[in-house]
């Protein structure tokens, strides 16, 4: 199959912020700083570290009442910190939510949004994969790892990228059909295989959950292709 390409590959990356390290320089540091690897690590700790990660978790409970609540509330700190571009301070949010709650998949997320907004697709992929075992139901780390397929396909125009990132959003919108990326992004895998009825549908969905993610050139390339 002939694919349909227009340059839409800043419209779907995972975030767009303003870089204040670059991923060399993270890799780096984190290797003498296991609190900018994924689960510290997973190195023994001093007693020293043990001892803080004790009082951390009590200070925590004394707010947030359950591990899980505190773990959440870390996640979307770290999220903010990304949306930043502050990788370093991500990262260690999403750690600490690790350490509250091993369990709680969203950490994973954030694992993996990290390596994917540095465009290291391979370990990205891992973090979601840890986070999908957790639960499979996860749409948000379905919808992101999909959108790395898609990125990958962008750069490869290898159609089994594609066909993984439609599989994917398919079973995020199943989960959800109200996740306004997904339905986004299932509308330009559609349009990439000039599936016109199929991007439409979800072209339309999209707009009436909010269409906030939908930018005007694909609009414009949506019409000029199957003139609606």
């Amino acid at each position: 199959m002939r694919y349909f390409f227009v340059p839409i590959i800043c419209l779907i990356c995972l975030s767009s912020f303003a870089q204040q390290i670059s991923y060399p320089q993270f890799q780096e540091e984190a290797k003498s700083e296991i609190n900018l690897q994924p689960e510290y690590g997973n190195v023994p700790k001093s007693t020293g570290q043990l001892e803080e990660d004790r009082i951390f978790i009590e200070t925590v409970l004394r707010q947030d009442t359950t591990r899980r609540k505190g773990s959440d509330h870390l996640v979307k700190l770290g999220f903010i910190y990304l949306s930043k571009g502050d990788f370093e301070t991500a990262m260690r949010r999403f750690n600490q939510a690790w350490l509250l709650d091993s369990k709680n998949e969203n950490a994973y997320w954030g694992y993996g949004a990290i390596y994917g907004s540095f465009n290291d697709y391979n370990k990205a992929i891992i973090q979601y994969d840890k986070g999908l075992v957790l639960n499979p139901q996860s749409s948000v780390i379905l919808t992101d790892k999909a959108t790395l397929y898609f990125m990958q396909f962008q750069q490869e125009q290898d159609p089994v990228k594609l066909s993984t990132a439609v599989d994917l959003l398919k079973r995020s919108y199943a989960i959800d059909a109200a996740n306004v990326n997904t339905t986004y992004k299932l509308s330009i895998c559609y349009f990439l295989n000039k599936d016109c009825i199929n991007a439409w549908k979800f072209y339309n969905e999209c707009q009436k959950l909010g269409g906030q993610p939908i930018a005007e050139n694909y609009t414009s390339a949506l019409k000029k292709m199957c003139n609606n």
